[in-house]
Order: C-alpha cells, then structure tokens, then sequence
C-alpha cells in the first residue's frame, strides 16, 4: 500500500484507492460513550480505544492521573477515516468539548501510511 501527499491509501473491495486520514482523541474519561454515539451518527464503524489513560492539558488543564490527588481519568480513541468525513467528526467533537470546556477534549488529524 502506497502514500500519496502525506494521506493513507487503502483498496476497498472493487480495488480503488480512497484516502484516509488518521484522527487521534484524547477527552476525559465520560465523554467516552458520547464519542462513539458520534462514530455510529457519522457511521464510523472502526476504531481502537483506549478506556483508562493519565495525563493533563498542555496549557490550562488540571491532571488526570487516576490517584488521590488528581482522581480523574481520561479515554482515547484512534479511527482511520476517508477525507470526508474529518469535517464532521471535528464539528460534532466541538459540540461535545463546549459541554464541559474544562474538563478537556482534543482532537488531532494526522497524515499516515498503511503498508
């Protein structure tokens, strides 16, 4: 499988190449079942999560560690997802990050390759 300006290329079922992008979330940890209610709206069946993760926002955000002190934990998701379907996904995660702006969601669209 080859790369063509940085984006993915993968062959559907009749051989022809799409482009994909790779989209990476990080949100705190009960946003969990809000973002694949947004995967099955926008009809994005495959995804990888991961349910418990620690860290904390690299400017305003407090810690999510899952101890004493900072007991909260976050969630992340990685889903590899055709062109157009990044506009949306990003609105629909924006929607959700004005619920609870404090407690942090962040999304990040990368360039990948698949061999």
């Amino acid at each position: 499988m080859g790369c063509s300006n940085g984006v993915a290329l993968y062959y559907n079922k009749t051989l022809k190449l799409k482009k994909m992008k790779a989209v990476f979330i990080s949100a705190y940890q009960t946003f969990q079942d809000e973002i694949i209610e947004i995967f099955d709206k926008l009809k994005i069946r495959g995804f990888t999560f991961w349910n418990e993760v620690q860290g904390r926002g690299s400017e305003t955000g407090e810690p999510h560690y899952g101890t004493h002190a900072w007991p909260t934990l976050n969630c992340a998701f990685l889903t590899f997802i055709a062109d157009e379907k990044v506009k949306p996904l990003l609105e629909e995660l924006h929607k959700l990050d004005l619920t609870a702006i404090q407690q942090g969601l962040h999304t990040f669209v990368m360039p990948c390759e698949e061999y």
